[in-house]
């Protein structure tokens, strides 16, 4: 007889495939693995290369109402507000939602706005969660998702990402119906910014700090709920088996093993517009030094980044700058689904353990590239033209 614990894996985005399922955290023999997804059947197959799975079950089309996108907006930007003033920190106020493309919704993000400069207290915050957890009720997905629920009955949920926009009526359902539920906190910087959209029974964090931290924003969630865990993503840096041999990393990309090498990862270009003219600055600054024989810089671009950015500053500096190109597959229609492959695992694992350090404007690179002892170099100053972006918000964050 089987006795092994059924656990429904809710996988909202590619980022949890990598963080979760190419780690060892399911690889266990006392429970079933059911995922529950909106992936194509390509890249199930690209999972269940790396690990067993039980079953694996679509998620339904959802289609959020009016009255859900309002409240679910609103609570946010109150978030916001509660939290910018709970640590008095004006810079989280920068995650609110701007440069809307339409009309429409420039109106609706400015109603939001202004109401939420009403809501002063914390409870009338509340208050608004509770109207929204009954609006997501009525609409025909949590219908949708209660009978599927049912249906498998499993021993419990788990989710890879808190903050995903279908996660919160799957956690209701699963409420409703008795089942034990988990999350994550899926990074560093996800609390202040008032990223937890979903509630659930238990919530796993990095370090004890988060737990403060999710405690300070969230005082209605318990001590008990919440377990210092630390997050898989890193484990991987530990595994000899992800490290490619060096002469065969150092030939298939050219690079110059009697350089050292000087990794610049870029963000997206919404957090930092102006990436390719820091890369540029960098190969200047190593060009008048006269170093160009010592150093040989590596790019490595933000995985969702697909724009020609950094096209020309590649090609001025061909013998100087060497671009590897993230292992990503965009192949999904789903945005969301974009995924990293096992590869893209093994890839950066080897950039982080065979160059000297990392540049870049404010990145979690920076743990990456710590997994072994390497420094990460912030750039901590303005471009000459840029107006309406500083550098100096970044580092005020929260999280910094």
């Amino acid at each position: 007889m089987n006795s092994a614990k059924k656990i429904l894996v809710l996988v909202p985005d590619g980022v949890g495939i990598k963080n979760y399922m190419y780690a060892r955290v399911f690889q266990n023999p006392d429970i079933n693995i059911t995922l529950f997804h909106n992936f194509d059947s390509d890249t199930i197959r690209h999972i269940n290369r790396e690990m067993t799975t039980h079953s694996n079950i679509e998620i339904p089309a959802y289609k959020e109402s009016l009255r859900e996108k309002f409240l679910r907006e609103l609570i946010n930007v109150s978030r916001l507000r509660y939290n910018h003033k709970r640590v008095n920190n004006p810079t989280i106020l920068e995650f609110r939602k701007s440069g809307h493309k339409s009309i429409k919704l420039a109106l609706f993000y400015r109603l939001i706005n202004i109401l939420s400069v009403g809501i002063r207290s914390y409870k009338t915050i509340l208050w608004l969660e509770k109207k929204y957890d009954l609006a997501i009720r009525r609409n025909s997905f949590y219908t949708q998702l209660t009978e599927i629920l049912t249906t498998e009955s499993p021993d419990a949920l788990f989710c890879t990402h808190q903050r995903a926009l279908k996660a919160p009526t799957v956690f209701a359902a699963a409420k409703d119906l008795g089942i034990p539920t988990t999350t994550v906190i899926y990074s560093w910087d996800n609390i202040p910014k008032a990223r937890l959209a979903l509630r659930s029974d238990h919530y796993l964090v990095w370090s004890d700090y988060m737990k403060r931290e999710l405690q300070l924003f969230y005082p209605e969630i318990s001590s008990e709920q919440i377990t210092t865990t630390g997050t898989p993503q890193f484990e991987f840096y530990k595994d000899p088996e992800n490290l490619i041999d060096r002469a065969t990393f150092f030939k298939k990309y050219e690079l110059d093993t009697s350089r050292k090498l000087l990794c610049f990862s870029g963000d997206d270009e919404l957090t930092s517009p102006y990436d390719p003219q820091y890369l540029e600055d960098v190969a200047e600054a190593i060009t008048q030094a006269g170093k160009e024989s010592e150093y040989q810089i590596v790019f490595r671009r933000c995985p969702v980044d697909v724009s020609g950015r950094y096209d020309g500053v590649v090609s001025k500096f061909p013998k100087l700058i060497v671009e590897i190109p993230p292992l990503w597959n965009f192949n999904s229609k789903i945005w969301s689904a974009v995924y990293p492959t096992y590869d893209d695992v093994k890839l950066l694992v080897s950039l982080a353990y065979y160059t000297d350090a990392v540049i870049n404007v404010g990145s979690t690179m920076a743990f990456d590239f710590g997994m072994f002892q390497k420094p990460c170099f912030y750039i901590n100053y303005d471009q000459p033209n840029s107006s309406k972006w500083t550098v100096d918000v970044i580092y005020r964050f929260q999280h910094f």
